[in-house]
């Protein structure tokens, strides 16, 4: 549990990638500035995890080991959006239009949501994170959304955001932090299509899409399939602070 007068230190999850500033050109572990100022103006303290682990031929070995020490010296867990998770982790070829893959974002983020639902520990999951964890729990992706809905409107144009109303489930975490219907920033041409085990869908767009998740028995777990850091809406993330600072004594390390 949170020390009294302590900020709850929440673990985000980052990019790794080929990055620019000034006159370096370096790989890097980056996240966007705004996931940051979310998760500060509702009252944690943000600390990154970047993909690491080693390459080995066509597997990743990201160190379990390292893990439960990470996750027990944090309160909380953000996994941020991101490019498209591997088409194989679910069970289906890859479509060619897909992009962004990064097998060891993806092991890394699949075994930390893993071990922080195992210890009940706070976690909201945006967009890409939203997708890991349906995968997690063997659920599927709809590959390109747009081709099963007729229109871009999740995703008007890379790096744009379209406007959608989301209707949430009454006696949901998203319910009570956002109320009956909410609008949202989507950016996203992939969505969940078989809902993952365990996983209890809390809001859906006025389309249909599934557009939240929460896991069945955990104190604060929630997927959401847009980006509330882009409205500055603190109020996914207050409540995972909030959940953070509830957490039992004794529950960490």
């Amino acid at each position: 549990m949170s020390r009294p007068g302590r900020r709850p230190l929440i673990a985000l999850t980052t990019y790794r990638q080929d990055t620019r500033w000034w006159s370096w050109d370096r790989d890097a572990a980056v996240v966007p500035g705004l996931y940051l100022d979310m998760v500060v103006e509702a009252g944690g303290w943000p600390v990154l995890v970047p993909p690491v682990g080693a390459c080995v031929g066509d597997a990743v070995d990201v160190t379990a080991s390292a893990i439960g020490p990470v996750l027990d010296a944090v309160d909380g867990l953000v996994v941020i959006g991101g490019g498209d998770v591997a088409s194989a982790r679910y069970g289906q070829d890859l479509d060619g239009r897909n992009g962004g893959m990064n097998d060891r974002r993806d092991e890394l983020e699949l075994q930390l949501v893993d071990a922080a639902i195992d210890r009940d520990l706070p976690l909201l999951a945006i967009c890409r994170g939203h997708q890991v964890l349906n995968v997690l729990f063997g659920g599927t992706l709809v590959q390109q959304l747009p081709d099963l809905l007729g229109s871009a409107r999740h995703q008007p144009a890379a790096g744009s955001f379209g406007e959608v109303t989301v209707v949430t489930e009454p006696g949901t975490h998203v319910h009570r932090l956002l109320g009956e219907r909410t609008e949202v920033l989507c950016s996203h041409h992939q969505a969940i299509d078989d809902v993952g085990e365990s996983l209890l869908v809390s809001a859906r767009s006025d389309d249909g899409v599934v557009e939240a998740v929460e896991v069945l028995g955990r104190s604060f777990v929630v997927g959401v399939q847009w980006h509330p850091e882009e409205q500055r809406d603190t109020r996914l993330f207050a409540g995972l602070v909030e959940a953070a600072r509830a957490r039992p004594a004794g529950l960490r390390a």
